[in-house]
This record gives structure tokens, C-alpha cells and sequence, in this order.
């Protein structure tokens, strides 16, 4: 019996740019990106979106600028939140804080919605640029555009304000919180101790230290409890 000719659809191309983005093989991803319309393939969004991810896993934040500015409006394909989301963290990766923030800023207008991760993003652009109020601006108007944050985006200004020196807001950002219903977790109570370490707070830091121990062993106990309670 002949053999059957099976040429790749767009299904397996997706599949194979995103196993070279889990791979990060960027190269490879944008190489079958750019074979596609020669095999009369069309991309579609979750086609770039997984070359954009590439990009970013690797810090080439000019490669996913290109794809998102350049390569998506030439193959008449919208970009979504995940697109935004992945170029954003590619900037933020790559150190450009103002890009990062001027995308996000383009979000409205092009009718996608940011979301938490969009945040965070943004805010570690910020924490990188050395851009602390910019972060802290980001957590503030984060409910007005119905964004709830997280310890994600705790860390991210905790980490910020850390950087630039500010330790009192750092402390102050864990003491909140609870209120907003965020758990702090080891990666907010290692931004808040180190900012207390730079600012010579060294008392203030042990006692970070204590009570990061004491949440550690309550939500081990009630982990504990939880278990014992599954039938």
C-alpha cells in the first residue's frame, strides 16, 4: 500500500511552536512561524502567542516587539491578553521598563482587558527600572479597573519598594494584606525582610523572620487539620 502524504495543519504547527516554547528554542519557534505560509499555513493567535512566549522565556524582547507590532497586523491576526501578557514580561525581562509600561497603556484602546498578570508584569518592569512609585501606582489603581490583586502583585511592589530603599512601604504592604485578603507567602516575607535588611532595620527583619515562621507552622497545622477531617 502507498504511503499516505500528510501534510502538517495548523493544529500540529501550534503544537510543535509551543513544545519549542516549553523547550525554550525560541529560534526554532519563529523558524516554523516563518515556514508556515509557504506551506499554506495560516498562523493564528495562539500561533504567535506561543512564538511571543518563546521570546520572552528568553529575554528577546525585540523579537516579540516585532511579532506583536509587526508580524501579527501583516497576517491580519489580533492579538489577545496572552499576547499582551507575554510581550509585556519580555520587556520586563529585557529590562524595558517604558515599553512595558506603554503597552499597557495600548490595552484599552485595542479592547483587551489587563489582568493580574499584566500587573505583576508591569510592576517587575518597574521594580527593574528602579521605578518604585510607578509600582506602587499600579497595586493603588488596580480595583478601579477591576483587577483584583494578589501576593503576586504584593511581591512585585514589595520587591519594588525594596530596591529603591523603601522599607517602610515594603513593611507596610505586608501589614495590608490580610485586609485585602492575601495571604503573604515566602516570596512577600523575603521582600519585606530584605528591604528591612538594607534599611538597617535589623530588629524589624528578625521579627519578619518569626512571624514568617509562626504563618508557616499555622498553615502547615491547618493543612494538617484539613487532611484529617477528607474522609
Amino acid at each position: 500500500m502507498p504511503e499516505a502524504m500528510v501534510a502538517p495543519n495548523e493544529i500540529a504547527y501550534n503544537a510543535a511552536i509551543s513544545a519549542c516554547e516549553k523547550g525554550r528554542q525560541w529560534h526554532l519557534a519563529l523558524n516554523l512561524l516563518s515556514l508556515m505560509p509557504d506551506v499554506r499555513v495560516a498562523p493564528v493567535t495562539i500561533t504567535f502567542n506561543a512564538a511571543t512566549s518563546a521570546c520572552e522565556k528568553d529575554g528577546q524582547w525585540q523579537l516579540a516587539l516585532n511579532l506583536l507590532l509587526s508580524r501579527m497586523p501583516e497576517a491580519r491576526v489580533v492579538p489577545n491578553k496572552i499576547t499582551y501578557n507575554a510581550a509585556i514580561s519580555a520587556f520586563e525581562k529585557g529590562g524595558q521598563w517604558q515599553l512595558a509600561l506603554n503597552l499597557l497603556s495600548l490595552m484599552p484602546e485595542a479592547r483587551v482587558a489587563p489582568d493580574e498578570i499584566t500587573h505583576s508584569a508591569a510592576m517587575s518592569a518597574c521594580e527593574k527600572g528602579g521605578q518604585w512609585q510607578m509600582a506602587l501606582n499600579f497595586l493603588t489603581v488596580m480595583p478601579e479597573v477591576r483587577v483584583v490583586p494578589n501576593e503576586i502583585t504584593y511581591s512585585a511592589s514589595m520587591s519594588a519598594c525594596e530596591k529603591g530603599g523603601q522599607w517602610q512601604l515594603a513593611l507596610n504592604l505586608l501589614i495590608v494584606m490580610p485586609e485585602a485578603r492575601v495571604e503573604p507567602n515566602e516570596i512577600t516575607y523575603n521582600a519585606a525582610i530584605s528591604a528591612c535588611q538594607k534599611g538597617g532595620q535589623w530588629q524589624l527583619a528578625l521579627g519578619l523572620l518569626s512571624s514568617m515562621t509562626a504563618a508557616c507552622l499555622r498553615s502547615l497545622f491547618l493543612r494538617s487539620c484539613s487532611c484529617s477531617a477528607t474522609p
